[in-house]
């Protein structure tokens, strides 16, 4: 055991200890010495040379102005008032939706004596037609025919080719927005038949009666409106005919 314990005193005081302390030593004195040299070379560096004069390492100070740009009426735009937001029109007068002449189209053709008024008729208004041709597609649905195609198909060409017919027999021309607008009006007596049809049936000589007064309703009141707008005196009944072939057409679907 003796032998033992001098072996391990003999292990832990070896040489290769003590020279790495040494070596340590060593490496940390010269890394202090190399650092110490060259905080001495920049201190150097920044004392400034007998050639330069000191004034060069003084800050100058700018003593000019900064350029501030005057608050004008010509460079900076005035904004709105609130009076230009009172003087724009509504938005429903910018889309071209007036409650008041959709009301008054309406009256005339519900009461086909009434005269109409042509600055009123010779405008391109589809808000009203298009509600009435949804309107006669949904009461046909109800009454258990889904013919919203033929509805809006047969308009569609009707629309074409009396206002083809029209440019003919007029010398004023008429756009194909304003016949679509007055024959859509129109078709607001078909919608009352065929919401008739959702509660009877019109097939019997009731319903052919009813069909046949509806179709002179809506013919006489669309011939009136385009008679007023295009000024053609004394052919109502050259364009009631065409009329009532179209309305014809409407009236066949609600009936049968």
């Amino acid at each position: 055991m003796s032998n033992l314990g001098e072996y391990d005193l003999d292990f832990y005081q070896s040489n290769y200890i003590i020279e790495n302390q040494e070596q340590s030593s060593n490496d940390s004195n010269a890394h202090e010495n190399l650092y110490g040299s060259r905080e001495a070379q920049a201190a150097e560096q920044l004392q400034p040379s007998s050639s330069v004069p000191p004034a060069m390492f003084l800050s100058s100070s700018y003593a000019g102005q900064l350029f501030q740009p005057a608050a004008t009426s010509d460079y900076y735009p005035q904004c709105p008032s609130e009076d230009g937001f009172d003087e724009e029109p509504p938005l429903l007068e910018e889309l071209g939706i007036n409650f008041d002449h959709i009301w008054q189209k309406t009256l005339t053709v519900l009461n086909p004596m009434k005269p109409a008024d042509g600055s009123i008729m010779n405008e391109t208004d589809l808000t009203g037609p298009i509600l009435f041709c949804v309107a006669l597609g949904a009461t046909l649905l109800m009454a258990g025919k889904a013919q919203f195609g033929y509805v809006y198909g047969m308009s569609a060409v009707g629309c074409l080719g009396i206002h083809t017919l029209l440019n003919l027999m007029s010398s004023a021309g008429v756009s194909y927005g304003c016949v679509a607008s007055v024959l859509g009006y129109c078709l607001l007596p078909m919608v009352i038949l065929s919401s008739c049809a959702i509660f009877f049936s019109l097939q019997g000589n009731i319903g052919t009666v009813s069909a046949l007064l509806i179709i002179t309703w809506c013919s006489l009141s669309a011939s009136k409106i385009f008679i007023s707008a295009l000024a053609m005196e004394g052919q109502q009944l050259l364009v009631a005919y065409p009329c009532a072939l179209f309305y014809g057409l409407f009236a066949l679907l609600t009936v049968f």
